[in-house]
Formats: structure tokens, C-alpha cells, sequence
């Protein structure tokens, strides 16, 4: 599960979803973003393959966490930026990279703000955002930003839970604080995608909203 925390504003839902994941420690957070079960559930090789040849490629992970994705991006060939709010998992990932001897040409970091993805005018060809979406408040206003950053024919993949219960127990937030997958579609219409696809089919407990500029 990535990690994104936003600025306290009016908006309750979001508000809540925080305070849910944030009560535990950061080092808690960690641990239960590298655990080993999260490959069957979230199949990350399997996910990132949606992307195509990532050889030279520039993506953009939101909410990057412990960089459970990052690292994986990088290591099928795309130069990532791992981006993150919050310090504590930054700091996480530049020790991992110089564990692994990742440089900075194949990974940057990047501290984002509250309400921005940070990207410069046509920057990246794709953009992951992870169990992070229902997390970012004024989305519509933010995914515009995401489409700019992206170059001509870019993807934005967006991976959340369902708004579903389930039988088996999942390690996701409570159902009231997520949203529904054509909720996300309606929104990035209103960012400006146009071409956009969802696979509800790869992941248990997840969808897939895969979004070209």
C-alpha cells in the first residue's frame, strides 16, 4: 500500500482515510507495505506490464511509500521518481537505493506538496498512483496537473480498492472511504482524459484505471 497524506481540509471522507491509515507509526506503515502476501494480492510485476516496454521511460509513482513499486519499475528498465509527502518514507527509499546501488539517473526522489503532482509540462510518459487516490482531495484540479506533466500519448494507472466487501479479510481502508472505479472515470473525464479503460479482472480486490493523454 503506497502512502500519500494530505493537507486537513473541509473535506471529512478524506480527512478520515488519513487519520485511518496514520495512526500507526511510519516504520508499522513500512513493514506492512513490503509484506510478502502483497504479491498475490496486488501481482506488481503484473501491473507495471500494463505500461509496455519501460526500457527509457520516465514514470512518476505518487504516493510512492516505501517504494514497493518504484524499486520494481526500476528494475524492468524505467527511470522512476519516487514521490511522496512525507519524510520518514523518503528517507526509507534513499537508504533502500543505497542498499541496492540505485543512482539518482535511475531514481529521484522528489518531496511533493499537498496539492500537486510536481511535474514540469510533458515530463513523464507515465504516472502509478497506488491505493492513493481516495486519499487527495480537489482531484479533478490535481489529475489536470498529472495530464500536463504527462508527454503526448502518456498513461495514468490508477490502482485502488473496490467499494466492495469481500469475504476474505482485506488490508485496505473500510469501504465508506473508497471510491468506486466510475467515480474515478468521472473524474478524470473532468481532468481532461478522454481515452481511459478499466480492468477489474487482474487484481482480487482491486481495479485498474488505465488513462492516456
Amino acid at each position: 500500500m503506497c502512502a500519500f497524506i494530505v493537507k486537513a481540509q473541509h473535506d471529512h471522507g478524506h480527512n478520515e482515510a488519513n487519520k485511518h491509515m496514520h495512526h500507526r507509526p511510519v516504520k508499522e506503515l513500512i513493514k506492512g507495505f513490503e509484506e510478502e502476501d502483497r504479491m498475490k494480492t496486488q501481482k506488481p510485476y503484473e501491473v507495471i506490464a500494463l505500461f509496455g516496454d519501460l526500457k527509457g521511460k520516465t514514470i512518476l509513482d505518487i504516493g510512492a511509500g516505501s517504494g514497493y513499486f518504484s524499486f520494481k519499475l526500476v528494475e524492468k528498465g524505467a527511470k522512476v521518481i519516487a514521490g511522496d509527502v512525507n519524510d520518514e518514507f523518503q528517507e526509507f527509499i534513499k537508504n533502500k537505493m543505497q542498499e541496492e546501488h540505485i543512482s539518482a539517473d535511475q531514481m529521484e526522489l522528489r518531496k511533493l506538496p499537498f496539492d500537486s503532482p510536481a511535474l514540469k509540462d510533458e515530463e513523464v510518459e507515465g504516472v502509478i498512483i497506488v491505493n492513493t487516490y481516495h486519499h487527495i482531495d480537489h482531484r479533478v484540479d490535481y489529475f489536470a496537473q498529472v495530464r500536463s506533466g504527462l508527454k503526448p500519448g502518456g498513461m495514468l494507472m490508477v490502482v485502488d480498492f473496490m467499494k466492495k466487501n469481500f469475504e476474505e479479510k482485506v488490508h485496505g481502508p473500510p469501504v465508506e472511504m473508497r471510491i468506486a472505479s466510475e467515480v474515478v472515470m468521472q473524474e478524470l473525464k473532468k481532468s481532461g482524459f478522454e481515452r481511459l479503460e478499466l480492468d477489474d479482472q487482474l487484481l482480487p480486490h482491486q481495479y485498474i484505471v488505465k488513462a492516456w493523454k
